[in-house]
């Protein structure tokens, strides 16, 4: 069999230094885990033994849960944080462990804006009716965003002024500062699933008319402000990442003509790695699949330099599918969500089937498989 590419290695550059080097092209993107029962945005043991038993599994890069750069920008109370110093400190542990089992440590950093303040998806909430956004009585707080929509069907957010956009701004810079002491080794800015970037970005849900509103130069504004204030803080020699909603799938939202000419700028700007996913304002009128959203990804791919590093994402289950992806030039690596709480070790057993070299600890070799 030749050599498989899926699982052969690769390198995101950075802007000194030799860059991040991957063992393989599979991603663990962030999934939420709502683990956090203290509320306090201080990651737990379950994370270590979530993210751990993934770089066990042979993913190359590890990434953390959507993690909030204020505690108003939680999508749930039960979900990680980079605000302060606690959290911090919690979180180098896990960015170790993940280092010491050939992984590299990534983060996504997140604010929810108007998606913020909503009960965990856990079976046990939605069972006890618990849906939506969090009572007052259970400790809901208020949310902000681009202007306020009905769209996403929770309590209304308020607009945030020219003030609040510019100190949450360095919400995001302090949180990289704070990732980088944590022990991470790359960040994903959280741009897609109609949280409060995408909030900004796209025409659906930004009805401003100031210099955050309107033309696509407007409202790119907030993010383009992000990645610079991010950039002048987060060392040269680590990559910056982007995980970016490529298509709203409504004609009058954002689209992937959008997201290639905003890829286009942020690589300027020193991004180099680029997950493409879909949708997350309003109800979702997109395709439906196994890779439904791989086109997305293939057309950020022929957009920039050979050099930047752009995952595909979105019902990827099977070693051979995810090969072809990837050898037919559609995207540089894959994200394995889902399938991959179902089984940690989804890179390995995709390498045995390839006849690639499994990267599991040797303390699971009497396995034999």
């Amino acid at each position: 069999m030749p050599q498989s590419k899926l699982f052969s290695p690769v390198t995101i550059p950075t802007k000194s230094g030799e860059g991040l080097q991957l063992r393989n092209r599979v991603v663990l993107p962030p999934m939420c885990q709502y683990a956090i029962n203290d509320r306090n945005g201080v990651p737990t043991t379950w994370h270590l033994a979530h993210l751990g038993s993934m770089a066990h599994g042979g993913f190359s890069l590890v990434i953390a849960e959507a993690t909030a750069v204020a505690a108003e920008g939680r999508i749930s109370d039960r979900d990680a944080g980079l605000w302060n110093d606690e959290q911090v400190e919690a979180w180098k542990p896990i960015t170790e462990y993940i280092r010491s089992h050939g992984a590299a440590a990534g983060v996504q950093l997140a604010h929810a804006g108007a998606k913020a303040s909503t009960y965990g998806w856990l079976k046990e909430l939605e069972e006890a009716g618990k849906l939506g956004s969090i009572s007052e009585e259970d400790g809901g707080w208020e949310t902000f965003t681009s202007t306020p929509s009905d769209l996403f069907d929770l309590k209304p957010a308020t607009e945030m002024s020219t003030a609040q956009i510019a100190a949450s701004v360095q919400d995001w810079a302090a949180a990289a500062q704070r990732a980088d002491a944590a022990g991470f080794d790359l960040i994903q800015i959280h741009a897609a699933h109609g949280y409060l970037i995408h909030q900004f970005l796209s025409p659906l849900t930004n009805k401003r008319t100031d210099e955050y509103g309107g033309s696509f130069e407007n409202r790119t504004r907030y993010l383009r402000e992000i990645v610079q204030a991010i950039s002048a803080v987060w060392p040269a020699h680590k990559p910056l990442g982007i995980r970016f909603s490529g298509e709203d799938w409504v004609e009058e939202g954002w689209g992937i003509a959008d997201t290639v000419k905003l890829a286009q700028e942020l690589y300027e700007l020193g991004v180099r790695a680029f997950d493409l996913s879909s949708a997350g304002i309003g109800a979702f009128h997109g395709p439906t699949g196994p890779g439904y959203q791989v086109s997305l990804a293939q057309a950020v791919k022929q957009a920039l330099p050979e050099d930047a590093f752009v995952t595909a994402v979105g019902v990827i289950t099977d070693a051979i599918q995810a090969e072809h992806i990837v050898v037919s030039g559609q995207a540089d690596g894959v994200s394995i969500g889902r399938a991959a709480l179902g089984n940690p070790q989804w890179p390995n057993h995709a390498a045995q089937l390839l006849g690639a070299e499994k990267s599991h600890p040797p303390q699971y070799w009497r396995g034999r498989w």
